[in-house]
Order: C-alpha cells, then sequence, then structure tokens
C-alpha cells in the first residue's frame, strides 16, 4: 500500500485554502504548472478529484472537502509539535466540531454551544450543511456531532447514536396586535398572512395535515425553508409565523414579536447525532446532559 505524498498534500491545502491556482503557486513560490502536476498526482493516488473548475477560480469536491479536513488537522498537528519541541509548549485546547443543519434554528444551535464560548481551553469548529452531508462527515469523524431536527436511524453500515436533546411546543407569532383583538385559533388562519416552514419541514407536514384533517383553511404567504429568514420575515411584516419560539426568543423577549397561541398538538424536535466511536470527546457529555430549557433557552437568566 503506497504512502500519502505528505509534500503533495501540502500543496492541495494551499490550493483550495486559496481557491485559486496562481496565487498559491505565487505563495508557494513554484510555477503554477507544476503545482497543478503535484495536485493530479495527488488524485492519481487518492483515486477522486479534488477540485472542479467554476470559471477562474477552483471549487473542492466532496472528495476535496474531506481532504481538506484532514489535512487541516495534519498541518494543525505539525504546527503544535513544531511549538513544542521548539518552544516546549503544548496547545492544551480542546477541539470539538460540531455540524448543524442549514435549516435549524439558529438560536438553538447557539444555545446548545454556549456553555462552551467563554471557555478558553475549548476550539469550537462550527460548521452548516445539508443533514446527509453532514452525516457523511460525521461518518469520517470530521465532525464530533451534528444537530438535526430530523431523527436518524442507525444500521449496520451507519452505527449513528441519535439522542432528542430538546422538544419544543410550535406556536404562531407575530407583531403585538396593540387594540385589536385577541387571535382566534384556527378561526383567524383564513384572514391573516401566513408564514410557513417548507414542505420538506415535519412541522409544515403536521400542520397540513391537522388543518386537512379539521377542515382549516389559511391565507399562504410564503413558505420558508431556512429559520433564520423566517425569523426575520416574521419579525419585519405584518404576517403570522408558524415555528417553535426558540426561533424567535430574542424578539420574544424583546416584545418585537408575541405569541399569539400555541398550536395544538404540534412540537419540534432537536437531536444530536453522533457515532460509535471508542474515544468519545468528554465535552460532549457535558453538552448533552445539560436541561432541556437551558437548551431551548427558556431557563430564568
Amino acid at each position: 500500500m503506497s504512502r500519502l505524498n505528505f509534500h503533495h498534500l501540502h500543496y492541495f491545502w494551499a490550493v483550495a485554502k486559496e481557491g485559486n491556482l496562481t496565487r498559491a503557486a505565487q505563495q508557494l513560490h513554484v510555477s503554477q504548472s507544476a503545482l497543478s502536476t503535484q495536485i493530479k498526482q495527488l488524485e492519481a493516488q487518492l483515486g477522486r478529484p479534488l477540485f472542479t473548475r467554476e470559471g477562474r477560480g477552483l471549487q473542492l469536491t466532496e472528495a476535496g472537502r474531506m481532504a481538506l479536513s484532514y489535512a487541516d488537522s495534519i498541518f494543525a498537528s505539525g504546527s503544535e509539535l513544531l511549538a513544542l519541541l521548539r518552544d516546549g509548549k503544548r496547545r492544551e485546547r480542546e477541539v470539538l466540531r460540531i455540524g448543524g443543519v442549514a435549516t435549524l434554528s439558529r438560536n438553538f444551535q447557539e444555545n446548545f454551544v454556549k456553555p462552551l464560548l467563554t471557555r478558553s481551553d475549548v476550539e469550537l469548529v462550527l460548521q452548516s450543511g445539508s443533514l446527509d452531508d453532514l452525516l457523511g462527515r460525521l461518518r469520517i469523524h470530521t465532525l464530533d456531532l451534528v444537530l438535526s431536527n430530523r431523527k436518524v436511524h442507525s444500521d449496520a453500515e451507519n452505527p449513528w447514536r441519535c439522542r432528542r436533546v430538546a422538544r419544543q411546543p410550535v406556536s404562531l407569532v407575530g407583531q403585538p396586535r396593540g387594540r385589536r383583538k385577541a387571535f382566534r385559533f384556527p378561526e383567524d388562519l383564513a384572514e391573516v398572512p401566513l408564514l410557513l416552514p417548507g414542505r420538506d419541514n415535519d412541522i409544515r407536514t403536521a400542520f397540513d395535515l391537522m388543518c386537512e384533517q379539521r377542515g382549516i383553511r389559511y391565507h399562504l404567504l410564503a413558505e420558508v425553508d431556512d429559520m433564520a429568514l423566517l425569523r426575520l420575515l416574521a419579525r419585519d411584516s405584518n404576517s403570522v409565523a408558524l415555528l417553535p419560539t426558540v426561533v424567535v426568543q430574542d424578539e420574544l423577549r424583546d416584545r418585537r414579536l408575541v405569541e399569539y397561541c400555541v398550536v395544538p398538538h404540534l412540537h419540534e424536535n432537536f437531536y444530536a447525532i453522533t457515532v460509535q466511536r471508542h474515544f468519545e470527546p468528554a465535552l460532549l457529555k457535558t453538552l448533552m446532559q445539560r436541561p432541556e430549557a437551558e437548551v431551548l433557552g427558556t431557563s430564568p437568566e
């Protein structure tokens, strides 16, 4: 079995960081053709293309993203070794890599990692992507944990460990109604412009099923996949949004938005997904053993 050529890997790493062959060649003081040849040799050894060309720039392939994650770790370890032998100092910070599904509430993700934000001995790497993409990174241990609002099931090839860390009712929220009558559910749904999660979201599926079963009509203004955008639209438009209140916790606290009602029998679940491994970071236990109210940001200050 051939050994990985770390010289080639370093050249790949430099190009991946720059996203441009010419600039990377200038930094490395080599010709562009020589640099291109080295990367092609690495691709041949790995058996996968690492880049695709888009215009004048280069984009990493899926294999390229995996290679970059490993290269980051390899060269960070090399820098640490130099510092240890040269200066007698060792980096004591523990690195924890967490992925969050792109459509997941940013507030929930921030609440989840909040205990680590003030610790000087921890380095957080936070990544975003689709669930499939993040699980791929988790499988090869370039992530330690994935946060999702969808449950995953383990099988022989994928020994996922999926744990529910929080569950929250789903509410209808909007701007303060002033002297107008209190919001009536479900009667007023046909009269107000409604902001809903996208059709692939479990909340939307359950809401539409409930409306169908109960003969409820609603006036749809927009369906939004991204919870961060849904939060902005709820805050800045005269509309009513369907979402877990953790998404708009700051706006509710400041009274820019108010909770009109809790939708009966409708919840969102939040999951922390890990994969079976011999040495699990101790920090993960710290995060996942916290009370639900703390994770959702509803515990008293």
